[in-house]
């Protein structure tokens, strides 16, 4: 391994990807640190350290945006934005026909839907902009003498602030583009894999300051049995997650026949790959972002109308009573078939087949093999959105039953892991593949000989 990562270096192309990678990502870790000015940072601090709605929306928002709300910085609004709006284009891409069709137009088809996304993404941050600057006026978080008669700011103060965190957005979006061209890997999934992985020496810190070596059940000291289950389960925790991303159905592909001459070509026998966690994370964040909404909701009301069912309601929706957790789950399975639905097309998929002269033996090609790759799709999907549900609720039940703090457990689960493995993956594959085209040892254990220390 030592040796492998010596290699990375010796290679300057690879050196030089790896090295302006890492000083984006710094860049964007110090601007992630800068405060929106005019805003009462210490006030902000105290009213959104603690848990319930505001806490629990800025801790989900700051966890998969890259974005920072608890202090309302020029990154407050994260990479989110941008994530929404390409989002959106996707889904419209399958329902509208001039956009379907300019996508498939190719690169120069992508690059102008890839536009209109930036174009998009403006016009959410401004929306989100709004919404964010409205409740720090409400709550009296702006100091006095930026007030002022436009939703309780002053016009120059909410369009300078605006104009602040919009664009944070638009550099996160810049960054992320660069890293794509001329570093390596993801870059808005390695922005986000920073600003999760920058929690864990907090939760370390925690883990260190708080461990005893006696029993205790009191809530907050780590016990060494504690201690040993976090360990063990985050281990076993990383492991399913590799599995599962990484778990393929492989549906057998027959190539057709064809005689030319004296010679026969074709008659290969391949696979066609099925992701069995076809949505990735997706159906993650949208449960989790939905279900923060409904408790912030329901806790309006009866703080405006006192009745006692809205309580109740409210705390239904608390990260650990069994409505929220029946209502996680069962939003998990919605949205992972439903993110199937519009991503993983079998027509198209059966019709490129029997073009290719390509078909899946037993079945003729047309609409029996689309039915039957949409069936073996609802299967596999049931059984990763399973394991999403499983994945996602792990640090809420440790958090809940051996009372240790959500900071720490989260780490053992939830959309944070799920997002560093698939994207630490995809680093390590282009990596690996960088390595392995100049015949050296990759991380894979691909052998090869060296041929000198320049790239």
């Amino acid at each position: 391994m030592l040796q492998t990562f010596i290699n990375m270096f010796k290679i300057a192309e690879l050196r030089n990807k790896l090295l302006f990678t890492v000083g984006l990502l710094v860049i964007y870790r110090i601007g992630f640190y800068i405060p929106v000015p005019g805003v009462n940072q210490a006030k902000m601090a105290i009213s959104t350290g603690g848990g319930g709605g505001l806490g629990d929306l800025a801790d989900y928002f700051q966890l998969f945006t890259g974005g920072n709300l608890k202090q309302s910085t020029i990154f407050g609004l994260g990479i989110m934005p941008y994530i929404s709006a390409s989002i959106i284009f996707q889904l419209l891409v399958t329902v509208i026909p001039t956009l379907e069709k300019l996508s498939k137009e190719g690169d120069s088809g992508r690059k102008k839907i890839q536009e209109y996304t930036r174009y998009a993404t403006v016009g959410l941050c401004l929306i989100q902009g709004m919404v964010w600057m409205r409740y720090l006026s409400g709550n009296q978080l702006v100091f006095a003498e930026y007030r002022g008669d436009w939703g309780g700011l002053s016009l120059s103060y909410l369009i300078m602030s605006l104009l602040v965190l919009t664009s944070g957005t638009i550099f996160l979006m810049w960054l992320g583009e660069q890293i794509d061209e001329y570093g390596i890997g993801n870059g808005v999934s390695l922005i986000i894999m920073a600003s999760i992985v920058a929690r864990m020496p907090q939760a370390f810190i925690y883990v260190w300051q708080n461990a005893t070596f006696r029993v205790d059940d009191s809530g907050g000291k780590m016990d060494p049995s504690k201690i040993l289950f976090l360990v063990a389960a985050f281990v076993a925790v990383v492991a399913g997650a590799i599995l599962i991303t990484q778990a393929q159905r492989r549906i057998p592909i027959q190539q057709a026949k064809q005689t030319r001459g004296r010679r026969v070509y074709g008659g290969q026998r391949q696979y066609l790959p099925l992701r069995v966690n076809h949505g990735g994370v997706m159906p993650i964040i949208f449960a989790s972002t939905l279900l923060i909404f409904p408790g912030i909701l329901f806790g309006a009301l009866a703080s405006g109308t006192g009745w006692l069912l809205l309580y109740t309601m409210r705390d239904w929706f608390q990260g650990n009573q069994y409505p929220y957790i029946l209502s996680y789950v069962a939003m998990v399975y919605f949205f992972a078939y439903f993110w199937t639905t519009v991503q993983f097309r079998p027509k198209e998929m059966a019709t490129n087949l029997r073009d290719y002269g390509s078909f899946i033996p037993g079945l003729r090609p047309g609409k029996r093999t689309a039915d039957y790759l949409e069936k073996v799709m609802t299967r596999i999907t049931y059984v990763g959105a399973a394991f999403l549900s499983i994945i996602a609720l792990i640090p809420t039940l440790v958090a809940q039953s051996m009372q240790i703090p959500f900071m720490v457990s989260a780490f053992l689960g939830g959309t944070g892991l799920l997002i560093v493995v698939s994207v630490a993956l995809d680093l390590v594959q282009r990596i690996e593949a960088n390595l392995t085209m100049r015949n050296y040892k990759g991380f894979l254990g691909t052998e090869g000989s060296i041929r000198g220390g320049r790239g």
